[in-house]
């Protein structure tokens, strides 16, 4: 029935806009569209400055890797007690999500993870990891 009525009502005043199996109740209106992008405007701006105030070596995700790659190579007993390959992860939850702030995979142009800086350096972290490591 309210299908029936909306496509009425579009037809009666010229709706154009409509896509054809998507509900009117999705569609946004110009003024939703914009206040969605002055708040994505607004939050994309406030990620900008979370790390403006921090140490250059400690939110760079392949500086800090290198950091432990070089404690592993120096003192693999130590690194190895202190369980890092469990710390990392809620060590680097922080930086990455800052950096997906703005990765929305339904976009057309859309970055894949796989070649994201962070992915990458992750990725030779753990291919240095498992080569140094004996077998």
């Amino acid at each position: 029935k309210c299908r029936t009525r909306r496509r009425q009502v579009r037809e009666c005043t010229g709706g154009a806009h409509h896509h054809e199996g998507m509900s009117s109740d999705e569609e946004l209106t110009p003024t939703e569209v914009t206040e969605f992008q002055n708040r994505r405007d607004s939050i994309l701006e406030d990620s900008r400055k979370i790390f403006e105030d921090v140490h250059e070596d400690f939110c760079d995700i392949r500086k800090i890797l290198l950091k432990f790659q070089e404690w592993k190579e120096k003192l693999p007993d130590s690194y190895c007690d202190a369980y890092i390959s469990f710390c990392l992860p809620k060590l680097l939850n922080p930086l990455i999500r800052v950096q997906l702030i703005n990765w929305n995979p339904l976009e057309q142009n859309f970055t894949e993870l796989k070649e994201m800086p962070w992915f990458k350096a992750i990725e030779e972290f753990s291919d240095a990891k498992n080569v140094s490591e004996p077998k």
